[in-house]
């Protein structure tokens, strides 16, 4: 039988969603097969709306040896295993002769545990277990959402968190699930068999296409222990966010409050000597934390290191003695006692991570008025971890809308611990670059617009020129704004201040949820919706109500973001320049992502504004301007405003 060629493939695919064949669609497929028949790697770069989904699953489902395909986002995990696989497998169904199989595959915690559900959570006041829904008031929010949760628990096939619609709160969802380190395991478990985290593990083991997402990537890659099942094609999508998502799995936290949780729970389950010794050392880590100042840690203070040698070695006590004791009068002893074992195990663990002091760790104080003090540590860098991890036995695709910073791959690269193109040493990873473009003519649809006529934003006070700019341009588009800033803090005030200056609806992030925020957002054209980072990337608002994004200023990290700061400073010692590998990067990937909330579509207009004078006037704006789709660029204010007004009269005219 002859094989199908992959052109005929990716036109029954693209057909049967409805799309429309695009060149950088077709360069991305003929890339993608190219990598895993040579079982090499590729980093492509594709634009939005070169509709890259097809570009990589219908080469890697022709190849017919199972992939993974890891995203970012929950929205694309969603797009993938309900639209783009179900009608792209019957599309290739009668030209491949086989149905390839796909199945969702998340950490255990996502999935609703049968045995919590059942004989309840763990209580830390008293020896074994609550009954959760008799604890919480029915009237109560808490109350009911559990009781939805126990309704649910009875008509859903997959326990997935994601599945359940609207959704609750964290803490009522904490009430009915378990992490890995909290589960009983199939074969100990009396609901083992009906297990819902096991049954996705099981159709993820039978699947030609297993989607995830890059936390359990990381911890497939950190721990050791396989999650995924065997593969020989790994997809990363949204590969712009790897390296934050890895490092946030590779960050260990302790607070005093987590501490004392675990010298709760461990308590009853050993001897009285073993459990005096781990609050004690509780308590002396508790008196520490209550003097910490926000900051790195360069060096671990003494009280600090004392304290934390004996939560470790406590803990380590316990660890011991917990497995060698049993109870036969506690209620559900093994879960109790998972759930002891899993929380001492997580303070032993990071307490001796930072004792043992490893200089490629970052460590440091963060305080929150409401939470109190927070010990955190983090890999100084991930691209060794990614480098031995992710690129050994297997063909890696890395794709996204922004991969190219400042016009190449290498910044991208080096963050996975790849070497620049073309250079490559004894056993390093080999690998090709790819931009295939994007299918809309950006010089054409938008205007990058730097106002340079205004003041370098400082660290503190209201900018009160940048305000009068915003209102400007608002009035001017007639709405449609989407503003992005980089704080919170930023965004409340423009709200505040410009709620009271113009007739245009305000949303604020924050103040509904986001998909709320966004629906609005987009059904009213007059309306204009500002926030920070998770609008920055997560806003797909085609049309009319969508025709200016305003970035306050270039969002590099704070200057006293510990991990950041010193990831900056390991660049200079090394002889690199620091400022350009860290904080421009950072900067470019965000701009490149907000910049990106404009043109979704091939019919839409509108203007990138950007109220930072230093995009236009540092040496360093080049490379962050290199980075930004390619615009048509103005620092003239005045041509700005005829431009917004002529695109407002259009939308009008045309009735929307």
């Amino acid at each position: 039988m002859t094989k199908p060629s992959l052109p005929d493939l990716l036109h029954a695919a693209v057909s049967a969603v409805g799309g429309t064949e695009r060149p950088g669609q077709v360069a991305m497929a003929e890339a993608v097969a190219e990598a895993i028949d040579e079982n090499s790697h590729r980093l492509i770069q594709a634009g939005t709306g070169t509709g890259k989904s097809l570009g990589y699953l219908v080469p890697a489902l022709a190849h017919g040896e199972r992939v993974v395909v890891a995203t970012a986002t929950l929205a694309l995990q969603r797009q993938l295993v309900e639209r783009d696989l179900p009608r792209t497998v019957e599309a290739l169904h009668p030209q491949l002769r086989r149905r390839p199989q796909f199945a969702m595959l998340k950490g255990r915690s996502n999935y609703l545990c049968l045995h919590r559900l059942h004989e309840g959570a763990p209580q830390d006041e008293e020896e074994g277990l609550f009954d959760q829904f008799e604890a919480a008031a029915p009237t109560s929010k808490l109350g009911q959402d559990l009781l939805r949760l126990r309704d649910w628990a009875d008509e859903t096939e997959t326990g997935d968190r994601d599945d359940l619609t609207p959704g609750v709160s964290d803490k009522a969802w904490g009430q009915i699930s378990v992490s890995s380190r909290e589960c009983l395991g199939a074969t100990k478990c009396a609901y083992g068999a009906e297990c819902f985290a096991e049954a996705a593990r099981e159709r993820a083991k039978l699947a030609d296409v297993v989607v995830t997402n890059h936390a359990l990537l990381a911890i497939d890659a950190i721990e050791g222990a396989p999650v995924l099942p065997q593969h020989e094609v790994l997809i990363v999508d949204e590969a712009h966010e790897l390296v934050s998502r890895v490092t946030g799995v590779a960050t260990g936290e302790l607070t005093p409050g987590q501490v004392n949780r675990a010298v709760k729970r461990a308590a009853k389950l050993v001897d009285e000597k073993t459990a005096d010794a781990l609050q004690t050392a509780s308590e002396s880590f508790e008196r520490v934390m209550e003097l910490a100042l926000p900051g790195r840690l360069e060096q671990v203070p003494e009280d600090l290191g004392y304290a934390l040698m004996s939560l470790r070695d406590a803990a380590r006590n316990v660890i011991s003695a917990i497995g060698s004791t049993r109870d036969k009068s506690l209620q559900d002893e093994d879960a109790v006692r998972k759930q002891a074992l899993a929380a001492v195990e997580s303070v032993h663990s990071v307490a001796e991570r930072i004792v043992l002091g490893s200089e490629y760790d970052v460590v440091w104080y963060e305080r929150h008025d409401r939470f109190g003090a927070t010990l955190r540590v983090a890999p100084l860098s991930v691209s060794g971890l990614l480098r031995d991890k992710l690129f050994e036995d297997r063909s890696v695709v890395l794709t996204s809308a922004t991969l190219k910073l400042g016009g190449d791959f290498n910044g991208v690269a080096g963050s996975l611990g790849l070497s620049p193109e073309g250079v490559a040493g004894d056993d390093e990873p080999v690998w090709k670059g790819l931009d295939v473009g994007s299918p809309f003519d950006y010089p054409k649809q938008g205007i990058l617009y730097v106002a340079k006529h205004l003041a370098t934003p400082g660290r503190e006070g209201t900018r009160g020129d940048m305000m009068d700019e915003l209102a400007e341009l608002i009035e001017a588009a007639g709405g449609r704004t989407l503003g992005l800033f980089s704080s919170m803090r930023g965004a409340k005030a423009a709200a505040e201040e410009l709620r009271g200056r113009l007739d245009n609806p305000i949303l604020l992030q924050g103040e509904e949820t986001l998909g709320e925020l966004i629906k609005t957002f987009a059904a009213d054209p007059e309306t204009c919706l500002f926030g920070t980072l998770s609008l920055w990337q997560g806003v797909d608002v085609p049309g009319p109500s969508c025709q200016l994004v305003i970035m306050d200023r270039i969002p590099f990290p704070r200057p006293d973001d510990p991990l950041m700061s010193a990831r900056q400073k390991s660049v200079e010692e090394h002889g690199g320049n620091g400022f350009m590998a860290v904080a421009a990067t950072h900067a470019a990937l965000l701009m490149a992502q907000g910049a990106g909330r404009l043109v979704r579509a091939t019919g839409d207009r509108g203007v990138v504004a950007v109220l930072d004078p230093r995009l236009a006037t540092a040496r360093y704006g080049t490379f962050l301007r290199a980075t930004l789709p390619d615009f048509w660029y103005t620092t003239d204010r005045n041509q700005v405003r005829r431009s917004l007004a002529a695109i407002d009269a259009t939308a009008r005219a045309d009735g929307k």
